[in-house]
């Protein structure tokens, strides 16, 4: 078990789920450069929940992610936090991407604990528990996916897939009201990958994250996910809302049974089958 003092996060109102979109859509630029990312989209996710949104290449996946970040405004529509508007109180966000983002002249250990010093209400202690207790949480979390060996080492020290742990710790020492992984294990090799779902499955069975998931990996987002949401070619829409129903610990053995399979082949077929409209051919946002 990792050991962390509990941190008070997002108090969900009675029967609200912890995000909701309300008819949001999403638009880049104006004019003549105006983009329609996201098409008015209806999404709910519950506390404790791991979606995964799937779809090709400048569906709106990425922005979903963005404007839960708070990284842009919707163009239409409403977004929901714990039953209330969207800025209305602080979202504690962690965030992880395909390349690392560890900065190179700081130790495994030192970048781990960064959220801790920048991030609301750890940094206003930050000073007093930085060498005790804030150092034993990253520890924690270091030794928990095999890193604390390397604690010290520096990112350029370490393998590509080793690097993304130490990122996975990164996004979650700050015991984050909600996960965004935007293509976490995307630019590693099949091996590393697959190691790196077992690691996130056990972080989410420990910390029962919320936790939203880009990637065009239809096995990744049926191995690791609760749901699938699949979505069209932009402008970006939600064909289809698909609960996964395999029961956890998933093993990689699952992956080669015919149920797995079927799932994957379907999700597959269902964007395959999407055509492709003239608003969604050209260059796009995620």
């Amino acid at each position: 078990m990792i050991a962390h003092a509990a941190i008070p996060t997002a108090a969900v109102l009675e029967g609200a789920p912890l995000i909701e979109f309300d008819a949001v859509s999403a638009t880049y630029g104006t004019g003549k450069a105006r983009t329609e990312a996201l098409q008015p989209t209806t999404l709910k996710v519950e506390k404790g929940d791991f979606v995964a949104l799937v779809g090709p290449s400048g569906c709106g996946k990425s922005t979903i992610l963005k404007l839960v970040a708070e990284l842009m405004k919707p163009t239409s529509g409403h977004i929901f936090f714990a039953g209330r508007e969207l800025g209305a109180n602080p979202v504690r966000v962690g965030m992880a991407f395909q390349a690392s983002t560890l900065l190179p002249w700081k130790t495994i250990r030192a970048n781990v604990m960064l959220p801790l010093k920048i991030v609301r209400p750890f940094r206003e202690s930050y000073r007093a528990n930085k060498n005790g207790a804030y150092r034993e949480r990253v520890d924690a979390l270091l030794e928990h996916v095999g890193l604390i060996d390397f604690a010290d080492s520096y990112p350029w020290q370490l393998s590509g897939g080793m690097q993304q742990r130490a990122n996975l710790c990164r996004a979650l020492v700050h015991d984050p009201d909600l996960l965004l992984l935007d293509e976490p294990f995307g630019a590693l090799d099949q091996f590393t990958r697959e190691e790196l779902w077992s690691t996130m499955q056990d972080l989410w069975m420990e910390r029962r994250s919320t936790v939203l998931l880009v990637t065009h990996d239809l096995r990744e987002a049926a191995y690791l996910a609760s749901r699938i949401c699949v979505m069209s070619p932009r402008p970006g829409r939600i064909l289809e809302d698909r609960t996964v129903p395999f029961a956890r610990p998933r093993h990689l053995g699952l992956t080669f049974e015919p149920d797995f399979t079927a799932l994957v082949q379907d999700l597959r077929e269902k964007i395959v089958r999407t055509p492709t409209g003239k608003a969604a051919r050209g260059g796009g946002h995620e």
